[in-house]
């Protein structure tokens, strides 16, 4: 058998351009699944580096060693330019399964493993948006994943497992879709060589930043170390004092600064940030206290 195999190939498919879908596909692109703060440039002069007004979808972004990474994978352009090439069906097939149209796979970066759990319309919808971005012509440098993670990555893609999006009023269920779209476990879950060693969303993740600083995701269990103390009412406020670009604080050399893409989350409608915190809520608490910001010269 050859790897990756996630089973048929892909299907034939049609999308939506209504103004409904396409809004909705713009939410989930840009405030939940964040594919726009991946596959853009980033302001890192700004706090939590939302992207630069222009470069929205033309990749570039940098996951390398510095960042725990096995090698150096770029975000590639999502564009028109470069995605003509796709169908519907082979870009389904990508987000949802993590096998380009040539049969090799893509690192989890792009948390397809999560985008292979949500609802099929939610993610027809985020294709039919991003074929309506602008086109920009600039092609990103290929990924390299070392050896022999380059091997080991092939075995990874799975098949997709979609589900229904829950009622908005069954808060946990519905929270809890937010949450897996939004791949909050990436960053929120202890990750090492690999694969998760901690506590799901307990934090605890370790990023070295460029400067030398080093960032540690924060726990999101209801313990007291975690947000055991914090309201629904100050887990929404906590996002949304981000919303406005133009109230971010200029990161000066050796503040604390974030790959945390706060800006872009802060567009979350305050039922869906409500839902979040309900599902948080809802999970078993854990102790870990992180130290989330550590100066290089405290080293």
């Amino acid at each position: 058998m050859i790897l990756p195999n996630v089973g048929n190939p892909p299907e034939n498919m049609k999308l939506s351009t209504t103004s409904e879908t396409l809004n909705r596909g713009k939410y989930l692109a840009n405030h939940v699944m964040v594919c726009i703060d991946c596959h853009s440039q980033r302001d890192f002069s700004l706090f939590s580096g939302p992207p630069i007004p222009g470069t929205e979808g033309s990749g570039g972004e940098l996951f390398d060693h510095s960042l725990g990474f096995p090698g150096t994978f770029i975000s590639p352009n999502i564009t028109p330019t470069f995605l003509k090439s796709y169908t519907d069906g082979e870009l389904f097939r990508l987000i949802t399964t993590g096998v380009k149209k040539d049969g090799n796979p893509i690192f989890p970066i792009m948390p397809y493993a999560n985008y292979g759990k949500m609802d099929k319309e939610d993610l027809l919808s985020v294709i039919s948006y991003i074929r309506t971005l602008a086109p920009i012509e600039k092609k990103q440098p290929a990924s390299v994943a070392d050896f022999p993670f380059s091997l080991i990555m092939r075995t990874m893609p799975q098949r997709a497992e979609l589900s229904t999006r829950p009622p908005a009023t069954d808060a946990i269920a519905y929270g809890k879709y937010l949450v897996n779209a939004s791949a909050c476990n990436d960053c929120h879950t202890q990750f090492e060589n690999g694969e998760y060693t901690g506590e799901h969303l307990a934090g605890g993740r370790v990023f070295n930043m460029p400067d030398g600083n080093i960032l540690t995701s924060s726990n999101l269990t209801p313990h007291k170390t975690g947000l055991g103390n914090w309201t629904k009412d100050q887990f929404i406020e906590r996002f949304k004092q981000f919303e406005d670009r133009n109230k971010l604080n200029k990161i000066q050399a050796g503040e604390m600064q974030t790959i945390m893409p706060w800006n872009m989350y802060a567009g979350m409608t305050v039922e869906d940030l409500g839902a979040i915190y309900t599902y948080l809520q809802s999970l078993k608490p854990v102790e870990n206290q992180v130290n989330k910001f550590l100066k290089a010269e405290s080293l």
